[in-house]
């Protein structure tokens, strides 16, 4: 597309994340890689690359790209790493997380976002990311252990259980405070001895729910 038909938010995209303090180069990328219009509803297409979250189905929403681009940079990603997404809605992070790793498994309790997001992953040519159906709570024993886990929606606590599917050395990232209200993003390192805690930013993120939704 040329650059005269492009919203001037598009073309401000990489500058504005950089003035946010986003510097790592691979991250910055990914995120100009991922055509970010695919992933938000049709009549917000002209305000995919504002700085903010828009709405998409089941009451969800796609997280504003700071934030995305700050999480993605705060998990320190390589191309060997697998990685656990809690939350898959409309597939974006996903995607720019499978530009920086090896495999992406994301998890969504809403059938209607899976598919969604299955479809629209696999038409945009995004191979190394599997979408399940499922519990972000419960992940099957069978996914496996992780070298990364990003959770996209507000937990009151992370289960241990999750913690528990990292790898040594792995981290994971999480919003963490009250579902109503505002949330503490945390970043959480295995060690050999146990777990060593940080909290980062301030943010805000529909709640993280068990199970998977009788509906949609």
């Amino acid at each position: 597309m040329a650059s005269t038909s492009e919203p001037p938010e598009k073309m401000m995209f990489q500058l504005a994340l950089r003035r946010r303090g986003i510097s790592d180069q691979s991250v910055l990328r990914a995120m100009e890689e991922v055509p970010r219009e695919r992933f938000v509803a049709a009549n917000d297409r002209d305000h995919a690359y504002r700085d903010s979250a828009l709405g998409i189905a089941c009451g969800q929403t796609i997280s504003q790209p700071f934030v995305v681009a700050y999480m993605t940079e705060q998990l320190q990603l390589n191309r060997e790493h697998r990685v656990l997404e809690i939350g898959t809605g409309s597939g974006y992070h996903a995607a720019v997380l499978s530009r920086l790793c090896k495999h992406v498994l994301t998890i969504e309790r809403y059938r209607t976002l899976a598919d969604t997001a299955r479809q629209r992953l696999e038409k945009l040519g995004y191979y190394n990311i599997e979408v399940m159906l499922g519990d972000g709570f419960d992940v099957p024993a069978g996914a496996g252990d992780f070298d990364r886990i990003i959770v996209t929606a507000a937990m009151e606590q992370i289960p241990e259980k999750l913690l528990q599917r990292l790898e040594v050395g792995g981290i994971l990232i999480a919003p963490v405070g009250p579902h109503h209200g505002t949330q503490t993003l945390v970043r959480v390192i295995r060690t050999e001895t146990g777990f060593e805690r940080k909290e980062l930013v301030d943010v805000r993120f529909v709640p993280a729910l068990p199970g998977v939704a009788r509906e949609l």
